[in-house]
């Protein structure tokens, strides 16, 4: 297939992402031809470093490898630490370039660090995960975790390039794989109808992995977020729907430590929270609600919520970065495609919705 390239045309700077089997075999050329600085620092981790380090390298030319511990555990300033270690160690200015190499975790870190060595370093970001090829590498989040919450400190700065390469995702674990698929379902759910039917038809097809079967699911979300991006950077108005399925799942994400789910399993849960509010609200028919429970289960089976308590996720929710004046602005589908933004969602509400996901009570 030839390569895609998506347009992010944001205030604060525009970029391209390149879609391509085989991309980072001649990803040098590629930061070339969108004039990254030539010396290229790669942050991964020695799990990815170890599976696709070296076919980076071939195709790269000349980096310096700094390599930092991966999971949500290990999303903090501390791990950030070590980067600006290694960049001061190697007395890296600003005609540097830092490249994530590795899944959200890593974009998110090494992006932050990039956000604020020397107030702002070039930015590119090659994800190795579905999940960030879809998701995390677009759009300029970077950050990381505090004890109360998830993506509490952190700041938007947009990458110079990003680079995608669906092959990689060969060698993700399958529970890994599946994390990004429910990624694909948020973008089905709040912008695409038929990349909703897509998924839910192709589900076979699709676990092959093969590059020509996922290049165009990936290129659908790309292009979601490319479009909401582009229409609102910081997340002042329509960029929020993004965030469907986010309140809960990042709530969920920091009652349990960061140890349980990965991220997008409990985004799967959090879609499936706002789901249930809508359709007790009216606003979401029935049958798309369990059109959205069917095709989660059929993807794969969920860590048990059983033993995590409604009180303990409204608890988190009341420390989310969503809650603007004291409210919480909840995104709610309203149809499979389409989503509404709301900040009157009761307490009693989200009881009853968390309840009947399968939360204790």
């Amino acid at each position: 297939m030839p390569p895609i390239r998506i347009d992010v045309a944001t205030p604060s700077r525009a970029y391209p992402v390149t879609i391509e089997a085989a991309a980072i075999d001649r990803v040098g050329a590629l930061l070339d031809s969108q004039h990254v600085p030539e010396r290229r620092f790669v942050v991964s981790s020695p799990l990815v470093w170890r599976l696709h380090g070296p076919r980076l390298s071939r195709g790269l030319g000349p980096a310096e490898p700094i390599l930092v511990p991966d999971g949500e555990r290990a999303k903090q300033l501390a791990t950030v630490a070590r980067i600006y270690d290694a960049l001061v160690g190697a007395q890296a200015d600003r005609a540097a370039a830092l490249i994530t190499f590795g899944g959200g975790v890593i974009g998110d870190m090494a992006g932050f660090a990039a956000a604020t060595y020397l107030r702002g370093i070039a930015l590119v970001h090659v994800p190795t995960t579905l999940l960030a090829q879809v998701d995390s590498a677009i759009g300029g989040k970077v950050g990381v975790n505090h004890p109360q919450g998830k993506n509490l400190i952190g700041c938007f700065y947009q990458p110079h390039a990003v680079v995608i390469d669906p092959s990689l995702v060969g060698t993700l674990p399958r529970r890994e794989f599946r994390a990004g698929l429910y990624e694909v379902v948020k973008y089905g759910m709040t912008s695409s109808a038929s990349l909703f039917d897509e998924l839910s038809r192709n589900q076979t097809a699709i676990f092959t992995r093969e590059p020509a079967v996922l290049t165009p699911i990936i290129a659908e979300s790309c292009r979601i977020k490319a479009t909401v991006v582009s229409a609102d950077e910081r997340e002042a108005g329509p960029r929020r729907i993004l965030n469907f399925g986010h309140t809960a799942g990042h709530a969920i994400e920091a009652v349990t430590k960061y140890r349980r789910f990965r991220h997008g399993e409990a985004v799967a849960y959090g879609m499936l929270v706002a789901a249930q509010l809508a359709t007790a609200r009216g606003a979401l028919a029935a049958r798309d609600l369990q059109a959205l429970a069917d095709l989660i289960a059929g993807l794969g089976p969920l860590p048990t919520i059983a033993d995590v308590s409604t009180a303990q996720i409204l608890e988190a929710m009341r420390h989310d970065k969503k809650v603007v004046s004291g409210r919480l602005h909840y995104v709610l589908p309203t149809a499979i495609g389409a989503t509404a933004i709301v900040n009157d969602v009761t307490e009693t509400e989200l009881k009853a919705a968390l309840k009947a996901v399968g939360f204790r009570r």
